[in-house]
């Protein structure tokens, strides 16, 4: 185990550091720059945009520019906003609030009524049960999370007034005042949340189900609800735990959609008007955090995967 999760952490540290280069990179290519976005907004001297563009360091070399932020990033500063002159790691903590409360929230929803639903219809294979929430799980994880977002809005707050629509005006520390601002976001980030999970949950239940261990247990007449806990549910969390890891990613990377419809305060937001401004030391942090939230994510399903099937692993 000890030597898997080594192999598996120096591979996500070697593609993080290939990911640092491609978002440096990426960025780079980026049309225009802060300096010709400030000169468009205060309508400046067009002779001052070179002066402004020198103040911010964008005429050095692409070579020493990556040099100095990869050196900035290992010893943990982002630098310094070039729209507001303020720290990034201030922008960044701001934004990530709001993105990880609806994360936080709607993954301790998710997980028991995904594996609950999941088991439900795997223990029932083919019954008028598994039938019925197998349609309706395939049913709600065809409608797009804007149609589904704009349709809760339209309906539930507008039509109704039963929910506020946006969080203008509020950030994640009035959450607990004001709870109801969640509904309706994390009711969008469930939906079709639950149905992918939900039905990976079903498929590893059933293969479980129909496994030469379990059906020699069946014979020597182990308890049913034994037998789902030791030896069913194991095998099922295996591919839950791959789907998870993904969801998780959507999740704490924050889902635009949601983030643009009900007016987030989140980092996708903040991605946003990075990019619009060409604020590119917030475009680079920001990118790279969820980067690298995403890696650990998945690194940690690997690891429960192989945890609880050694014999998944994949030989590279």
């Amino acid at each position: 185990m000890l030597r898997y999760a080594t192999r598996r952490l120096l591979l996500a540290l070697c593609q993080l550091a290939v990911l640092a280069v491609l978002v440096f990179l990426l960025t780079a290519v980026l049309p225009g720059d802060a300096a010709e976005v400030q000169f468009n907004e205060l309508a400046i001297d067009p002779a001052q945009v070179t002066e402004l563009r020198h103040q911010m360091g964008l005429d050095r070399p692409l070579a020493e520019r990556f040099a100095t932020w990869a050196g900035a990033m290992l010893t943990g500063d982002p630098g310094t906003s070039l729209v507001g002159g303020e720290p990034v790691g201030s922008i960044v903590s701001g934004s990530l609030g709001a993105t990880l409360t609806l994360a936080a929230v709607t993954l301790v929803i998710l997980v028991p009524l995904a594996v609950g639903l999941g088991l439900l219809m795997g223990l029932r294979e083919g019954s008028r049960t598994d039938r019925t929430l197998s349609g309706l799980t395939l049913a709600l994880n065809s409608v797009p999370d804007f149609v589904l977002a704009l349709t809760l809005v339209a309906v539930v707050s507008l039509r109704l007034g039963w929910l506020p629509s946006t969080w203008l005006g509020a950030d994640a520390g009035d959450l607990l005042a004001r709870p109801t601002l969640l509904v309706l976001p994390v009711a969008v980030l469930l939906a079709r949340t639950v149905c992918l999970l939900s039905r990976q949950i079903r498929a590893g239940t059933v293969t479980a189900l129909h496994a030469g261990y379990t059906v020699q247990a069946r014979r020597l007449g182990v308890p049913r609800g034994r037998l789902v806990l030791r030896h069913v549910l194991p095998g099922a969390a295996v591919p839950g735990a791959q789907e998870l890891a993904r969801t998780g990613d959507q999740l704490l990377g924050g889902v635009l959609v949601v983030e643009a419809v009900f007016a987030v305060p989140g980092t996708a937001t903040a991605l946003i008007d990075a990019v619009q401004s060409r604020d590119i030391p917030t475009v680079q942090a920001l990118t790279l955090l969820l980067a690298t939230i995403g890696l650990a994510l998945n690194l940690a399903a690997d690891l429960v995967s192989h945890r609880l099937a050694p014999r998944t692993e994949v030989l590279r």
